[in-house]
């Protein structure tokens, strides 16, 4: 599809050179999951499990009890449901409870919570309604309070800071209606205007743009003699003067998200309102994602503790053939997979949370699987429940309440949890993104070797660059503890664990040798096998779990709090876990791929037309993609501000 005469037109490389950019350069602290890709097992950077401060813990337990109770006392999960509105009086009274303030620091009004304990709110509000957990954790992980936290003046923090820990809601403006996720392609504009920048455009999926008071707001500065030009990000004012808020969007689920459409026209945003430097606006927002998609994992380990609840509850009072329904290993085998998966997520989320308030290690791998890892596995959990419930779980909750039975909402669930798939990175871009990081040391080692604009004498140096760091790096990849016998003893107990933290270190040594070899193999080519990259990614992805399955075993164990059932769990996680990582090995050099390219082209080019008769498409007219070129609103203003 050709650029509309507003939007930039990008080539794949210019594209690939602007999100190479935005990436963070280096690593200046150790990160387990960048160790396992490499093939080096380092436990010693999990284990002993990181714990919280006693005055965190007692902090973050104070406020949770406050949370639950309003939880419980104020808040109608269904009529917002019935409604696809959070009432203003629910956002009044967390308002008034501080939660949109929890990540903000105390000496601005906030309650200052770490992010293993914003986790725990994000995951007990959410497991109420999602929607309602979306509205805090677009305000506080990607809206404007953790941009100005990394990289605003002290003069931005004490301006917004305040506002956004009582009062104001914010919301994060990236994606436009033809841009995802390539950002290389963003049309919306600031031109510098003496003391201010002029802001023209129009952004897609703005949640909480249709309620926010704030906005992140990311758009292209022009390159000029005072400044570099580039993605630029903003806060504005939502009232400004040129904002509308054009749609509320609707969705499938996540019914009261409060989701739009905003256009810009000829906004005035002062430039004391710019965050970091031009050109700066891509890196701000995907260094703030390194810790703001641990909000969504949050959720869905929530999710995946109430459908263990509710599985467990319906299928011990539902019978058939004379017992109950749990008891028949073809539903039994999916309370299991509900069970010690919940477990493994809370491992991960917990383990990547505690890191990141510790700041010794660099998680942006980690966060990224435990997004990554945590959406996937939610929805199978919750699809699963769905089947366990049977008709049940295809009902909703309203249907079951009005014929006399409990009003569960399973469909509802699984409707909520798809977009964590999307949101924040979809499943497919995450695993570029990991696949990126976890090649970092090849390619800052082998890549101009693989490099076509490269020079002889440039390719000539990183050869010999290359061979060295091989030298030294692939006859590690041979023998490791995973082939010792009483490697990792420690967590061997009533249930033997070290066996599955030997299966890691093996392959993730393995895993390391899958990668090289694809390199040498596929050299400049590699970035384009995205399905072989999406594999290596969910190995890596299984493997971190498991170790941190193990790791908070060990750690309950310690503690004496249900220490051998959490072995238990771990070890049938670990089992489980097993299963899919000898799959996907297997289908590292064992797939479809040429095959599918051949058929996408096929159906592209209109081989398979005669495929699709026999169908009526009760689609509407209309163009794909809207219109966003810059200019003047011709909608009324949806804007809603709580007050």
């Amino acid at each position: 599809m050709s650029a509309t005469p507003h939007q930039p037109t990008v080539t794949e490389r210019e594209a690939r050179q602007v999100a190479e950019a935005a990436r963070e350069q280096g690593w200046q602290k150790p990160s387990f999951a960048k160790e396992l890709f490499l093939g080096r097992f380092r436990l010693d950077l999990i284990h002993p499990h990181p714990l919280p401060a006693a005055e965190d813990t007692l902090r973050g337990e104070e406020f949770l009890a406050k949370l639950r109770d309003f939880c419980e006392t104020k808040i109608d999960s269904a009529r917002i449901e019935r409604e696809a509105r959070i009432p203003d009086e629910t956002i009044t009274g967390l308002k008034e409870l501080g939660a949109l303030g929890m990540k903000i620091d105390t000496k601005y009004g906030g309650l200052g919570l770490t992010q293993v304990y914003y986790n725990k709110a994000l995951a007990l509000v959410g497991s109420v309604n999602p929607a309602l957990g979306a509205l805090l954790s677009a305000h506080q992980s990607i809206g404007v309070p953790q941009p100005l936290k990394l990289f605003g003046t002290q003069e931005q923090r004490d301006t917004f800071l305040p506002r956004c820990a009582r009062t104001d809601i914010s919301a994060f403006l990236l994606t436009e209606p033809d841009v995802g996720s390539d950002p290389a392609r963003l049309a919306t504009t600031a031109v510098r205007d003496g003391d201010d920048y002029i802001l023209d455009g129009v952004k897609l999926w703005t949640t909480n743009g249709v309620v926010a008071d704030l906005l992140v707001v990311m758009a292209r500065v022009p390159k000029s003699e005072d400044g570099k030009g580039g993605i630029t990000a903003f806060v504005v004012e939502a009232a400004s003067e040129g904002v509308t808020v054009e749609n509320r969007n609707a969705f499938m689920g996540l019914r009261g998200l409060e989701n739009g459409v905003t256009r810009f026209h000829r906004v005035r945003v002062p430039a004391a309102n710019r965050i970091g430097p031009e050109g700066a606006g891509l890196k701000i927002a995907l260094t703030t994602l390194n810790t703001g998609r641990l909000s969504l994992p949050a959720m869905c380990a929530g999710a995946g503790k109430w459908c263990l609840k509710i599985a467990r509850e319906w299928t011990s009072v539902r019978e058939q053939w004379g017992k109950p329904v749990a008891l028949h290993e073809a539903v039994g085998s999916k309370i299991s997979f509900i069970a010690a998966t919940t477990f493994a997520l809370e491992a991960v989320l917990d383990l990547s949370s505690q890191m990141a308030d510790e700041n010794r290690n660099d998680i942006r791998i980690e966060a990224a699987l435990a997004k990554l890892y945590g959406s996937e596995m939610a929805c199978l959990m919750a699809d699963e429940l769905v089947q366990i419930r049977g008709g049940r779980g295809f009902e909703t909750a309203a249907s079951l309440a009005a014929r006399g039975e409990r009003a569960v909402p399973a469909e509802q669930v699984l409707r909520d949890l798809r977009i964590n798939r999307i949101f924040e990175g979809s499943t497919e871009i995450m695993h570029l993104l990991i696949a990126r990081e976890a090649v970092d040391a090849h390619l800052s080692v082998a890549g101009d070797l693989i490099d076509p604009d490269k020079s002889l004498s440039e390719k000539a140096k990183a050869g010999a660059n290359a061979g060295v760091f091989y030298a030294r790096w692939l006859p590690k990849l041979v023998a490791g503890a995973g082939q010792l016998p009483r490697s990792y003893n420690e967590f061997h107990h009533d249930v033997d664990l070290s066996t599955h933290l030997r299966y890691v270190e093996r392959n993730a040594r393995k895993l390391a040798r899958s990668t090289f070899y694809a390199m040498s193999r596929w050299q400049g080519r590699m970035e384009t096998k995205q399905g072989f990259l999406g594999r290596i990614v969910d190995i890596g992805a299984e493997l971190f779990a498991m170790s941190a399955a193990c790791v908070r075993a060990e750690l309950l164990r310690t503690q004496g709090d249900h220490g051998r059932e959490a072995y238990q769990l771990a070890d049938a996680f670990c089992r489980q876990s097993r299963i899919r990582v000898e799959e996907l090995f297997g289908r590292l050099w064992t797939n479809t791929d040429d095959i599918d390219r051949k058929v996408v082209k096929g159906v592209l080019s209109g081989t398979y037309t005669w495929l699709e008769e026999g169908v009526l498409d009760p689609s509407g007219d209309g163009p794909w993609i809207a219109d966003a070129t810059p200019g003047a609103s011709t909608r009324e203003n949806v804007h809603r501000p709580i007050r």
